[in-house]
């Protein structure tokens, strides 16, 4: 009879051991055979392997109870076995051929069994993943270490949303897949609406007033965009093709939104010409009030 893995002993706990003792025993073991660190060890790899495995059992309530009970009805027919010795199912040993074919189709068929009732089901599985907006929108390589303490190397694909799922085939447990849900992180300067992209740009009065060429970022890097003159604060221009892919690959556009920002200090020389234009200027924001 094929023996079958105390899982409990793999996790070095006890049968009554709380959900969150066999998680803390899973996390420490999983840390020291770890094949990240301990590199070209197949001893520690096949240990990290038994330990998922074990894991994957005993931290769900339904698979434990089934477990258990194949771990007790194994251990009757261990005993059962030991106190009749080998048998072909009668009590008495294999004398003939066909009574050693019959012995063994029978002991096939428990074996079996025992397989059967053990096999881990393939199992999906979902993890989170946070992302800046420039690697979302790039894609390319990326690392990820999974809460089972499995480390992986991920081909991520360009212009992903948040909230995208991404399915990684075989990734999962005993051959199930992993599904990596993308979140975006805040961005200090742009912010995602559709497949638009938002951004506030600062300039100055005399930007404003005489207009111009200003560099602005981009997902794409800085491009030069022209001012018109007499632009207002809150005003929002539009940067055609410049925002965020969708999932057809067509891209929206960025939507710059000025903010007119007066000099914290400025210099002598340009106090007396704001003064001089003061002087001279002939436009009144407040009349009619």
């Amino acid at each position: 009879m094929p023996q079958l893995v105390n899982y409990y002993d793999v996790l070095g706990v006890s049968r009554t051991a709380t959900g969150d003792e066999i998680k803390k025993s899973f996390r420490r073991l999983a840390r020291l055979y770890h094949p990240d660190l301990n590199p070209g060890n197949k001893s520690a790899e096949e240990k990290f392997k038994d330990i998922n495995e074990a894991y994957h059992v005993l931290s769900d309530e339904q698979r434990r109870i089934e477990y258990n009970s194949t771990l007790k009805e194994n251990k009757r027919s261990e005993k059962r076995v030991g106190e009749k010795g080998n048998s072909n199912g009668n009590g008495k040993a294999p004398r003939t051929e066909e009574d050693l074919w019959k012995f063994k189709d029978n002991a096939n068929a428990k074996r079996a069994k025992i397989t059967s009732s053990t096999r881990l089901n393939r199992r999906d599985v979902e993890a989170k993943l946070t992302l800046p907006l420039e690697k979302a929108y790039q894609g390319g390589r990326q690392r990820i270490r999974l809460e089972d303490g499995r480390s992986i190397e991920v081909d991520m694909p360009a212009a992903m949303i948040d909230g995208q799922k991404i399915r990684l085939k075989g990734q999962g447990l005993e051959g199930g897949d992993l599904y990596l849900k993308i979140t975006i992180a805040r961005h200090p300067f742009f912010r995602i609406q559709g497949s638009d992209i938002v951004c506030q740009v600062p300039i100055t009065p005399s930007e404003a007033i005489v207009g111009g060429f200003v560099e602005i970022p981009t997902i794409d890097g800085l491009v030069k965009m022209m001012i018109p003159n007499g632009v207002k604060s809150g005003q929002r221009l539009r940067l055609a093709n410049k925002g965020y892919p969708n999932f057809q690959g067509e891209r929206g556009d960025q939507l710059v939104e000025i903010q007119l920002v007066n000099p914290p200090y400025p210099s002598p020389e340009e106090l007396e010409l704001y003064k001089k234009i003061r002087a001279i200027e002939t436009f009144n924001p407040r009349q009619g009030l």
